[in-house]
């Protein structure tokens, strides 16, 4: 056999070895992925399952931090009520209640002829200032006196220091336990407003009106919460206080490990920040219509205009958590998306960087230099990155109940920072400059550009 058949025969046989390995290696491929696919499978259901869970947990976790602070923490509590003392629909409430109670027993007969003589001309003074019938004009005079009580300093500090003594009681009313002036009866919750119609009885007396000295101690009481269903909400409220901030840690884990088991965890988290957002704001939502269907349902002889306001105060903080949640949720699934590989995301990247780009070019042809932070900032771009992420981070979880205002004031903050962290990593103008005693055609180039001749 001649040299070039030999070699050729040697060339068929080395190229069908190649292709049998090549089959085999393809027939182990198919097996590994045939092995594969239903792992992955299991693996993504099992992802997704864990961040809708944490998606349907997080609107629970907002009520739950809201009892738990809101109910559980009597200072947190006395500040959530406290300005309702200077609520005119509170104060209207209040003068009318304590105006229907000294009037159901006070004597109208006795009222002139009980006076003392000199004090006789002021009293008919006044109610004849007030006309109408005599007891139009006493109804009138007793309620502009319960009125001036409840706009005062006085009542203000009243009832803040009785909602900071009765706090237990409100958290019966909620959850089942504690006791005090505050009143669980039929489902309302009342609170005696006695101390008040002592103030105005003694107003009374002192303009004249010394008929009032002879009413008794008075305890009624005006209704701040009211719903048929109060005992069964009761039970809800007491779970709800028990998981306190252990269910909104519990969301938050559920919807991490869903995104770490998730093939695309990048996606995964945008999906899942945007769903806990949803699920959130859906809270927002239903608060929002059950407190029209709330007042809607309130009987006769509430003040639906004072209950709203006792509801907004007592849900504000919830809402505030709905706002907060939902403004984390949006940034955290911007934030991903942006630094993801889209196109879209890398065109805003690259618009950011040619920006930021374009500012220092103009500062190096003013003459401006960044001295040795440049290099500094350029060598260490990446951990100084994650340290301004870390310490935006760090100052959201200590804030003391960040608003949705606080996430984006926190995220425009960290914007700016980064947006310097790249003016000052930016390559100069002129690129990098020469190092110490270059010389040759090619210093003072930037790297891997070559001077045209």
């Amino acid at each position: 056999m001649s040299a070039p058949a030999s070699a050729w025969a040697e060339e068929a046989r080395v190229t069908d070895s190649d292709a049998g390995e090549l089959e085999r290696l393809r027939a182990r491929v198919a097996v590994l992925e045939a092995e594969r696919r239903p792992r992955h499978r299991a693996r993504s259901l099992l992802a997704v399952v864990l961040v809708v869970l944490g998606c349907v947990l997080a609107p629970l976790a907002a009520v739950a931090a809201w009892t738990a602070d809101t109910v559980g923490d009597t200072d947190r509590y006395v500040a959530t009520v406290a300005p309702l003392a200077a609520d005119r629909d509170i104060q209207h409430a209040v003068a009318d209640r304590v105006t229907s109670a000294v009037m159901d027993h006070l004597d109208l007969t006795a009222l002139l002829s009980g006076a003392a003589p000199d004090q006789r001309p002021l009293l008919e003074k006044a109610l004849g200032a007030l006309g109408g019938s005599l007891e139009d004009a006493v109804r009138a005079f007793v309620h502009d006196k319960a009125q001036s009580v409840a706009a005062s300093g006085t009542f203000a500090t009243l009832w803040k220091e009785a909602n900071r003594r009765i706090h237990r009681t409100v958290d019966k009313a909620l959850t089942g336990s504690g006791g005090g002036a505050v009143k669980l009866d039929d489902g309302a919750v009342t609170l005696d407003v006695g101390p008040v119609v002592d103030q105005v009885k003694q107003r009374l007396v002192d303009d004249g009106m010394t008929v009032a000295g002879k009413i008794p101690e008075l305890h009624t009481s005006i209704t701040l919460l009211k719903s048929d269903d109060l005992d069964t909400y009761k039970t809800y409220f007491r779970l709800l206080q028990l998981a306190g901030t252990w269910l909104p840690l519990i969301a938050l884990a559920l919807v991490a490990a869903g995104v770490l088991l998730a093939g695309r965890r990048r996606r995964a988290l945008v999906t899942g920040a945007l769903g806990v957002a949803a699920a959130t704001a859906l809270l927002g939502l239903a608060l929002r219509i059950f407190r029209t269907v709330y007042l809607d349902a309130l009987p006769t002889g509430v003040s639906p205009p004072a209950a709203g306001a006792v509801y907004d105060a007592l849900t504000r903080f919830l809402h505030t958590t709905v706002r907060d949640v939902v403004a984390l949720g949006l940034v955290i699934a911007l934030a991903a998306w942006l630094t993801g590989p889209g196109r879209r995301a890398g065109l805003v990247r690259r618009l950011w960087t040619s920006g930021i780009g374009a500012v220092r070019s103009v500062a190096d042809g003013a003459g401006l230099r960044t001295g040795p932070v440049g290099p500094f900032a350029r060598r260490h771009r990446v951990w100084i990155g994650w340290v301004l992420v870390g310490g935006a981070l760090l100052a959201y979880l200590l804030w003391s109940h960040p608003t949705g205002w606080v996430v984006v004031g926190l995220a425009l903050a960290l914007l700016f920072a980064l947006a310097v962290l790249e003016f000052l990593a930016a390559e100069p103008e002129g690129g990098p400059g020469p190092g110490p005693g270059a010389t040759g055609p090619g210093a003072g180039t930037a790297p891997g550009v070559t001077r045209m001749a």
